[in-house]
């Protein structure tokens, strides 16, 4: 893991505690899956599925897109670890849901 990803994957934790501590929503399946595959694998999965998850309608809900993971994988500085479809897959989610 490089160092881009040791801080992507901080920023999913981050995202988990901040949930958690701004909206009272302990993202359980989240940190989970976080922790088992890593921050970045598990973006990976929760951005190509097929459904969107519920963690990002609650955060939708609440105003506070800036928590997806859709908004980190488009965040200039974990640009290197993902690829052009994978920022207009989630550019696509964000401009839908909004």
């Amino acid at each position: 893991m490089n160092e881009t990803e040791r801080r992507f994957h901080r920023a999913m934790v981050d995202i988990y505690q901040t949930a958690k501590q701004d909206l009272s929503y302990p993202a359980n399946r989240f940190i989970q899956m976080v922790s088992d595959r890593g921050g970045l694998a598990a973006a990976k999965q929760l951005l190509w599925s097929d459904q969107i998850s519920d963690g990002f309608e609650f955060l939708r809900s609440h105003g506070r897109l800036d928590l997806t993971v859709e908004a980190h994988v488009l965040k200039e500085e974990f640009a290197e670890l993902f690829t052009d479809e994978d920022r207009e897959r989630a550019q696509g989610r964000l401009d839908l849901l909004r």
